[in-house]
């Protein structure tokens, strides 16, 4: 029995986890938020806040502090397309920006004035096929005053502009059978009646 016993052991040696925590920090630090499965989002979560808080003090000691704890200063990718990512002929990478320094120059000074809490954890309506674990995208936040920061992409409902263009139909029945435009006078009903009329 595990009694008292905290942390997350996610099936893997603490090896393998350390690895994964820093494979999906710099993953998350590239690109701004990444889908995972609720509970290594809430084991990286942490290790995350952790590095953050490390880089904002910004001296010669906490940049070899978070070296050590990514295991190394990685190359940082966000896309393909940037001029300062350049790969050999072979397609290898030989140069790209390094994630202390994105760290360190972008990342933690956007969050001098907070106090903790960089990330967020948004679950979403989704379950992966293999096993259907929840999914959830991890994030970091925004500025304390406004949200620039990357947003939760997916699926866009559509259900509000359905239902404009559903309103939008009915009044123009309405105009055109000389009733006032208002929904007032008839009832869903006869609007849903309307509806199926015309589109038959």
């Amino acid at each position: 029995m595990r009694h008292q016993v905290r942390g997350r052991v996610l099936g893997r040696k603490t090896n393998h986890r350390i690895a994964l925590w820093r494979n999906m920090a710099v993953s998350l630090f590239a690109h701004g938020q990444i889908t995972t499965t609720l509970p290594k989002a809430k084991s990286v979560k942490p290790f995350v806040e952790r590095l953050i808080s490390v880089a904002k003090k910004g001296d010669l000691a906490s940049r070899r502090r978070v070296v050590a704890m990514l295991g190394g200063d990685k190359y940082i990718v966000r896309s393909e397309d940037d001029e300062d990512v350049k790969r050999n002929k072979y397609g290898e990478l030989t140069s790209a920006p390094r994630v202390s320094k994105v760290l360190f120059e972008e990342i933690a000074p956007r969050y001098a004035d907070r106090n903790g809490g960089y990330t967020r954890i948004i679950k979403l309506a989704k379950h992966r096929i293999g096993d259907g674990g929840d999914l959830c995208v991890l994030q970091l936040v925004g500025l304390p005053g406004s949200e620039d920061g990357p947003q939760v992409t997916g699926r866009h409902s559509r259900r509000r502009e359905i239902a404009n263009r559903r309103t939008e139909r009915a009044a123009k029945l309405r105009k055109a059978k000389g009733e006032p435009a208002s929904a007032g006078g008839s009832s869903e009903g006869e609007v849903k009646a309307e509806l199926d009329e015309a589109a038959s």
